[in-house]
């Protein structure tokens, strides 16, 4: 059986877990036309009060320097400004803009769809335990825990 067939028949976690990664991310780039994938690594875990880079960096589980560039990109397309933070006026803050919190708005909207949609393919009990396994497993593969990264 040649390698490819071998993968479509029995993919392993990494092609799982990046195709339901990128149908998602496809989504959600729909639900906001000017935003791209790469940018829910900052939207998805902005408050509305503001982050820091650093924290974006670690929810995200992306490199500050890659989230430096998406602030930039979304700040340049007026969704984010970058703010002085009050409890350290050295430290700066990624605040959203009116449209920001707009296309985050839209972005939970449109996540709560794929997440309904899913459900319903599969049963709403076993989303539920998918989603639990699965955050269980991500948990389990934090770099710095012991697993391997």
């Amino acid at each position: 059986m040649r390698r490819s067939e071998q993968k479509r028949n029995n993919p392993d976690l990494g092609a799982l877990t990046a195709r339901l990664l990128f149908a998602v991310q496809r989504q959600l780039a729909d639900s906001h036309a000017r935003t791209k994938p790469r940018h829910g690594a900052v939207m998805a875990y902005l408050d509305e009060q503001g982050n820091r880079a650093t924290e974006l960096a670690e929810l995200s589980g992306q490199h500050k320097q890659v989230i430096g560039t998406l602030v930039d990109e979304l700040e340049a397309l007026g969704l984010v400004t970058r703010e002085p933070d009050p409890a350290d006026r050295r430290a700066k803050l990624v605040v959203p803009t009116a449209t920001g919190l707009a296309a985050m708005k839209a972005g939970d909207e449109a996540m709560a769809a794929v997440e309904q949609r899913l459900a319903g393919a599969i049963g709403h009990e076993d989303y539920l335990a998918f989603k639990r396994t699965l955050q269980r497993l991500a948990e389990l593969s934090t770099p710095g825990d012991g697993a391997p990264d």
